[in-house]
């Protein structure tokens, strides 16, 4: 049986060029995948906070506890008379308190948190081939949000996370922290970075970063500003002491302030965050 040649002369039958279902499907997968390896920073932040907060926590209790042990085997080692015993128990069952406070303060700390890391890995398990079109969309607001609070939008950040009830996908309230931080910076006030500093202590330290000496450095000079003397020796004493093996030149130039009476507005004698 011979085919019927077409209009134009040409017995081939056309093939289709529509992609197959299958090819589809694959392309689909393999872009997902490649966007869930993107997503480590976006687990990991919530995690990092969950921990901290509960080893915080734990120190808390650690330390209380002991404290109190102590009073208690002081006080019964000792001779004490009724009414003393009493005032030691009442100010032992004051601080249990307190500890209490703190303790549910903690927990509901650790709760958010774990909310936190809860909604972020729904998130990416509920990332598929058949949604990936307005997963995509969430995960582009998710980084206007990052962008616009790197960039020190808090306001327009937060309004975009709220409207799209995403306020657990992302991390407001860690840039809201280093907003508080460089506000003080600017206005000359170390204390907040230097707390910051206290709380990320092992990490620093395992970064070698030498912030926290740039800071010791910068109070010392706002002291000497103040003509605080006693709080400049302290400082060098206490603070900068400990980095002279690793950062003397940089001590010497700052000390030369106080040696020569320079002017600390001077370039030579700025950090250089607050130039």
């Amino acid at each position: 049986m011979e085919m019927d040649s077409l209009p134009n002369g040409n017995s081939t039958i056309p093939t289709s060029t529509t992609t197959p279902p299958s090819t589809a499907l694959s392309s689909k997968l393999t872009q997902l995948t490649e966007s869930l390896k993107l997503e480590h920073q976006f687990l990991r932040v919530p995690f990092e906070h969950y921990k901290k907060t509960i080893r915080t926590n734990h120190r808390a209790v650690e330390k209380e506890i002991s404290s109190v042990i102590s009073i208690v085997n002081e006080a019964a080692d000792s001779d004490i008379s009724n009414d003393d015993a009493v005032q030691h128990l009442t100010s032992l069952v004051s601080r249990l308190q307190g500890l209490k406070r703190k303790l549910e303060e903690g927990s509901r700390a650790e709760n958010l948190q774990a909310q936190r890391c809860r909604a972020r890995i729904d998130h990416l398990e509920s990332a598929g081939a058949e949604n990936l079109s307005e997963w995509n969309n969430t995960r582009m607001k998710r980084i206007l949000v990052d962008y616009m609070l790197r960039m020190s939008y808090y306001d327009t950040g937060l309004k975009l996370a709220e409207s799209s009830n995403m306020l657990d996908l992302v991390d407001i309230d860690v840039f809201l922290e280093a907003k508080r931080v460089i506000d003080a910076l600017q206005k000359r006030e170390v204390a907040p970075a230097l707390a910051w500093c206290a709380d990320n202590k092992s990490r620093l330290k395992k970064s070698k970063s030498k912030f926290e000496f740039q800071l010791r450095l910068q109070e010392y000079v706002e002291l000497d500003t103040s003509r605080r003397a006693p709080a400049c020796y302290h400082i060098c004493s206490k603070y900068l002491a400990p980095w002279a093996a690793t950062h003397m030149k940089e001590m010497q130039l700052v000390f030369a302030i106080v040696a020569f009476k320079g002017n600390p507005e001077c370039a030579v004698y700025k950090v250089t965050w607050f130039q």
